[in-house]
């Protein structure tokens, strides 16, 4: 047991898997829960996910670990209404994905005697709510840390002993260059996803159905992406927007080349492109962040988890 009561609130996919995680690894004595829309406690009681409260304050009173767990523009707000109620001693962290911005909003409503570690797992499904969550979400992902200066090491090296224990591989990075990797890795992508399949809907051309019928995989893939929660993805470009929009800068800036190698039948210069650009995905399986089954590793990963 490294904490006696974590209080997760927020209860969905990400806090969802951490309950099922510490529950099944020992790693807290208590979890308690809140969420402020009455229907998610509805469920997370009925699955028995954690002690579900009905108030902020009953949820983190005398935890020792407080994870935020909701959109990152909800941070502050919630930091601010749940300070009075924490513990002298007690660790805050979060889940967001985008970390400067969070920092902003919460670090000023931080008690003195309370340390604040902001954080991100690397993890997640198209999925969403209480029900999604499951133990093996956060094995051999990394989860980020961006720790302020002066953390106490103490609570930094508990916090890296649960993130171990529920199987993640944890690294400190700093906050703004966390932002730039994220915008690169996660936010970009999932825009481009949302847009790519924004102009099918868009293409009158094509109807629905044909869209659906004839769904080849890398639109299958775009559309997994884009079903992922609209107000977390919201949140994380309005909170991260200058690191997002200098990475689709670039984007852009990429995709007129390939448009000229297009047109003027470069195919010396796209067969050069795509081989390289081909490595990337293998440094990823070497990674283990990833397999080579044909389903991207999905399906295979779920059965080994």
């Amino acid at each position: 047991m490294i904490y006696k009561k974590v209080a997760l609130i927020g209860l969905g996919l990400i806090a969802g898997s951490m309950a099922h995680a510490m529950r099944e690894g020992g790693l807290a004595g208590r979890v308690t829960g809140y969420a402020r829309s009455h229907d998610t406690r509805d469920v997370a009681r009925e699955i028995g996910l954690c002690e579900v409260c009905d108030s902020v304050a009953e949820a983190v009173s005398g935890a020792d670990l407080v994870v935020l767990a909701v959109p990152v523009g909800a941070m502050g707000p919630v930091m601010a209404e749940i300070a009075p109620h924490l513990a002298p001693g007690a660790t805050v962290t979060d889940v967001g994905s985008v970390k400067q911005s969070v920092i902003d909003a919460v670090a000023p409503h931080i008690p003195e005697s309370v340390h604040f570690i902001p954080g991100h797992p690397l993890a997640g499904t198209e999925h969403s709510g209480p029900r999604s969550g499951f133990a093996s979400l956060f094995r051999n992902r990394w989860w980020l840390l961006t720790p302020l200066p002066g953390t106490d090491s103490a609570a930094l090296e508990r916090l890296e002993r649960l993130v171990a224990g529920m199987g993640a591989k944890t690294d400190i990075m700093e906050a703004a260059h966390h932002d730039l990797v994220l915008a690169v890795t996660s936010h970009a992508p999932h825009l481009i996803a949302y847009t790519m399949v924004g102009v099918a809907d868009h293409l009158r051309r094509v109807s629905g159905e044909e869209v659906i019928q004839y769904s080849a995989a890398g639109f299958r893939d775009f559309t997994r992406i884009a079903a992922s929660d609209p107000t977390m993805w919201r949140d994380v470009f309005l909170h991260n927007k200058e690191a997002t929009l200098d990475i689709l800068g670039r984007f852009t800036e990429e995709l007129f080349v390939l448009q000229r190698a297009i047109r003027m039948g470069d195919g010396q210069h796209l067969h050069d492109y795509f081989t390289r650009t081909r490595a990337i995905r293998r440094g990823i399986i070497e990674a283990g962040q990833d397999t080579e089954a044909p389903d991207f590793g999905r399906t295979a990963g779920a059965a080994a988890s």
